[in-house]
């Protein structure tokens, strides 16, 4: 039997689709504890953030299978959003919450078991170099 890809960009991409064709906002519910997520720490509550991904809310604005990167505004404050696809718990739309939270995924938990160790140290100063984007073709 063939390994079947994980579902989460194929779904996010059909959900975002869906909600923005149907002139609806799209949201993300964001787990902010994930390894490489950089959104606004002052919004995280519970170690979840929802971030609205409507194309005009956003500038620059990427969906691949990796990750959703954007450039938005907080509080007049600009900044470069990144999460990567496992920490994205859901997409709905704000005007009816039409959408779907998505299923856990077994690529995603061994990526989880991986970071173990990231998470634990959250919320202690790490050492070293600054996180960065790559773009990765």
């Amino acid at each position: 039997m063939n390994a079947m890809l994980v579902q989460r960009p194929y779904l996010l991409r059909a959900f975002y689709d869906w909600i923005v064709d149907s002139e609806c906002t799209p949201h993300i519910i964001v787990d902010a504890t994930q390894h490489g997520v950089e959104v606004p720490l002052q919004f995280v509550e519970n170690g979840k953030i929802v971030l609205n991904i409507a194309p005009l809310s956003v500038v620059q604005f990427s969906m691949n299978d990796d990750a959703v990167t954007f450039n938005a505004r907080f509080s007049g404050k600009p900044m470069q959003v990144y999460v990567p696809l496992y920490a994205i718990e859901g997409i709905y739309a704000r005007e009816n919450g039409a959408g779907t939270i998505f299923p856990e995924e077994a690529a995603y938990q061994a990526l989880d078991k991986a970071d173990e160790t990231v998470a634990d140290t959250a919320d202690k100063p790490k050492a070293g170099k600054k996180p960065s984007l790559t773009v990765v073709k």
